[in-house]
């Protein structure tokens, strides 16, 4: 298998890696101290046709490979890690769910204008008692004429709190388990009865609202249903299964920003009349981090490159997100770690890069999770 971008891919990560450093790099720090979603950057990032990336145009989306969506959103991420989420979220999860499984009614009035930019969107489905247990979930759809009547609640969903066009998750048929849930398309400005809670206020991945969610006798119309009923599991599964791909990239992205600041600080920093970087215990720490980071953008690629040949990537993409965590926590410890007293300050971005690399091994699928994903592929 050859990785090697094509001339198209450089020139797109090329293009959003002078983005990054012209306009995220400079305001990541503000973003993380804030805790603030950084509207105008998406504005510029849907300019870009960054927001609807792995989308067909004729979708509003700018029709990318697997690769190049994730080697621009390595490079978001690189330059901050709440950034990436935003994205993530936004595409792997809520623009994926309606492409694959929404009605072409359904892609042309929501998908498009999320594809553009133009709204945020947001895929709830973890709820207080129903983390990596889906089928425990609580929240219930209840069909009543041409409408369903939603009620329950949501917990840490991503752009949750300001998103346009919500990907819910509830049970049509709470007394089939798994198989009596269903996907519905939710408009909170649209629909009452959807109320944010609030948002968490968390370790890292600052700038992306986490958001709790209640939903208090909420109607919508029947037309918003995805799919059929009973489809939402394997449609979350399914979902949640490319999203790995882009969390993975998330978690190269947040290893690569702090092995290149380690770099940096380790020429600069001088301690016994010469630069730290001289040392062999440095140097040793550097090779591990740069290795891993690289083995973690290779796992990436495979599992992308299965996907669009349209082969069974589920082990992949566990792999590559399971590792592609565990490497970002384990380059940003290292990089602190090289940073020695100033890596644990708000003074560089060390900390920052160890804060938020840590999410990647809780959120859509934890790595315990992963290992048993993995188990049961290798099993099967």
């Amino acid at each position: 298998m050859d990785f090697s971008p094509s001339q198209e891919q450089k020139q797109i990560r090329e293009m959003v890696a002078e983005f990054v450093d012209d306009e995220v790099v400079p305001r990541a720090s503000d973003i993380d101290e804030t805790d603030e979603f950084p509207q105008d950057i998406i504005d510029e990032m849907a300019k870009l046709g960054l927001m609807g990336m792995p989308i067909p145009e004729e979708y509003g989306g700018a029709g990318l490979d697997y690769h190049s969506y994730a080697m621009a959103l390595e490079e978001i991420s690189r330059g901050s890690g709440g950034l990436g989420t935003i994205v993530a979220a936004h595409i792997s999860l809520a623009c994926n769910m309606v492409y694959d499984f929404g009605n072409e009614a359904q892609k042309s009035e929501y998908l498009t204008p999320l594809a553009k930019g133009s709204e945020i969107g947001a895929f709830a489905l973890s709820e207080p008692g129903a983390g990596s247990d889906v089928p425990a979930m609580e929240t219930t759809a209840e069909k009543d004429g041409g409408e369903y009547v939603i009620n329950g609640g949501k917990l840490w969903i991503s752009n949750g709190s300001l998103a346009d066009t919500v990907t819910l998750f509830a049970k049509t048929d709470p007394d089939a388990g798994g198989k009596g849930i269903s996907s519905f398309i939710v408009r909170p400005e649209e629909d009452d009865g959807f109320i944010v809670e609030g948002t968490e206020h968390k370790l890292g991945d600052k700038g992306c609202p986490t958001a709790e969610l209640r939903f208090d006798n909420m109607r919508i119309p029947k037309d918003r249903l995805i799919g059929e009923e009973g489809d939402g599991l394997k449609q979350a599964l399914k979902t949640l299964n490319g999203g790995r791909i882009s969390i993975a990239a998330r978690g190269v992205g947040i290893a690569q920003a702090a092995l290149d600041q380690a770099l940096e600080y380790a020429q600069d920093r001088e301690q016994f009349d010469q630069p730290i970087s001289d040392f062999q215990a440095i140097q040793h720490k550097l090779a591990d981090m740069d290795t891993k980071t690289s083995a973690a953008r290779m796992l990436m690629h495979r599992a992308a490159d299965k996907k669009m040949r349209g082969e069974r990537y589920v082990k992949e993409a566990a792999q590559a997100k399971l590792y592609s965590s565990e490497v970002s926590r384990e380059v940003a410890n290292e990089g602190i770690q090289v940073h020695g007293g100033y890596g644990y300050v708000k003074d560089f971005p060390a900390e920052r890069f160890y804060r938020d690399a840590k999410l990647n091994e809780i959120y859509e699928g934890t790595s315990e999770i992963l290992r048993n994903t993995i188990a049961d592929q290798l099993l099967d």
